[in-house]
């Protein structure tokens, strides 16, 4: 079987560095390790190169149509998905992902997608045509979506639980924030539930919304932190996340549906792959109460979901993990066990596989 990966912004410094953007490159990643897979991305330049028997063809970005990130337009893109037995794209709007869909229909290659957060096309009808698997991140995803049940799995994601372990021994401090600084994500929320004499370390920089009041929001942050013990520590190389994650007392997600400047968020979070690294590294969790977040986090068991938005709650669940480290000890052990047991990137591939066979591909 040779599968083909579609991602509309690369990961890293020619790219993003969220979640909807390294998700491709980990699934295509775990997936070489079992078929012939390569992932065609955009970037400044055009390049091809081999990583961890994976084949990465990045196609030069000539212009992003109104500006959005996931609607690069490119050469090359069509003739780089000939031979695929899978075509599987990401971000069920994007423009390269309707133009895959129409060009491996043409071809008659089997057609899958996972969104990443851009939400439902306008017609479900013709999405439900165009692709023969949706391959949700969760079941929250899925319901957004609103794709024909039988053409839907929810086959999540993961963690890599080699690089994201515990360190036996190793001190743990603090409370620990990891993702992009935007109003959705709730990080106001967080430095204001800040239990008392507790250290907060934000590692991530904004997002790519230059509009008011969004592109305002860190600096919204670092005067809410004026006062408490809080660090930003801006973009975190790949390379020092793990140490991050397991020098941490309790990781949070506090993502909301309504913002600080009263905007509804439709599709705060689908999956939270920060949690499940977290999880891996052997630390506890706390998260809100929104997307597909309370399918990731045990309730109690490896970590705690609160409501979204509601200081009082998080402050008193951080003062319990905080305050007791003998139980946040074992939740963090149940953590790691929770991702060894559902959450890696090669779980993730095999039930990949397993709705690329329900879809007719070889």
């Amino acid at each position: 079987m040779r599968v083909i990966h579609v991602s509309p912004t690369a990961f890293g410094d020619d790219g993003l560095f969220g979640g909807g953007e390294r998700y491709p490159v980990e699934l295509a990643r775990a997936l070489a390790r079992e078929v012939d897979c390569k992932l065609v991305t955009f970037g400044a330049r055009s390049s091809s190169r081999r990583v961890e028997g994976l084949d990465v063809t990045v196609l030069e970005r000539r212009a992003l149509v109104a500006g959005h990130p996931a609607h690069p337009v490119a050469r090359g893109m069509v003739r780089a998905l000939a031979g695929a037995d899978v075509v599987h794209a990401h971000h069920l709007r994007a423009l390269p992902s309707r133009v895959a869909a129409v060009a491996a229909w043409a071809r008659r290659q089997a057609r899958a997608v996972t969104d990443h957060g851009l939400g439902p096309g306008r017609w479900p009808r013709l999405d439900a045509r165009l692709f023969d698997g949706f391959l949700t991140v969760s079941r929250y995803s899925a319901a957004t979506l609103r794709a024909p049940a039988h053409k839907t799995t929810a086959i999540y994601g993961g963690a890599d639980t080699a690089r994201f372990r515990p360190e036996p021994g190793a001190e743990r401090d603090g409370v620990l924030f990891v993702g992009r600084l935007t109003p959705h994500k709730g990080v106001d929320r967080l430095i204001e539930a800040l239990p008392s004499g507790a250290t907060l370390t934000i590692a991530g920089t904004g997002g790519h919304d230059s509009r008011p009041p969004a592109r305002d929001y860190p600096a919204l942050l670092e005067r809410l932190a004026q006062g408490r013990d809080v660090r930003f520590a801006g973009r975190v190389d790949e390379r020092d996340l793990p140490a991050l994650y397991r020098s941490a007392s309790v990781v949070v997600l506090p993502s909301v549906h309504e913002t600080r400047y009263g905007a509804r968020v439709a599709i705060p979070e689908l999956l939270g792959l920060s949690l499940l690294e977290a999880m891996a590294s052997g630390t506890p969790v706390v998260a809100s109460d929104v997307g597909g977040l309370p399918e990731v986090v045990v309730d109690g068991v490896t970590g705690f979901v609160v409501p979204a938005g509601d200081v009082a709650a998080l402050r008193a669940r951080l003062g319990e993990l905080l305050g007791d480290r003998r139980r946040a000890g074992a939740m963090g052990d149940d953590a790691r066990a929770h991702v060894v047991e559902r959450f890696t990137w090669d779980a993730c591939a095999r039930r990949c596989l397993g709705a690329y066979e329900r879809m007719g591909a070889a």
